[in-house]
């Protein structure tokens, strides 16, 4: 399974991405701003999804909003 960033670059576990678009996380009130740096991403069974932690939790995000650093 080949997952891939908003620009077409492989992922793999451990890899450092961010975010291009400011956005709201479900069931919380945190709200993730462009540009904020997500490291050591895992990837999941779904190749349009990746397992992280920012801000001591622990959150799922879809790979189009993502760039790899």
């Amino acid at each position: 399974m080949e997952v891939k960033d908003s620009n077409g670059t492989l992922l793999s576990d451990g890899d450092s991405v961010k975010l291009i678009k400011d956005l709201k996380v479900k069931g919380s009130s945190i709200t993730l701003k462009r540009g904020t740096v997500v490291k050591n991403i895992r990837l999941t069974d779904d190749e349009e999804e990746v397992d992280c932690r920012v801000d001591k939790v622990n959150i799922v995000l879809k790979t189009c909003f993502l760039q790899k650093m």
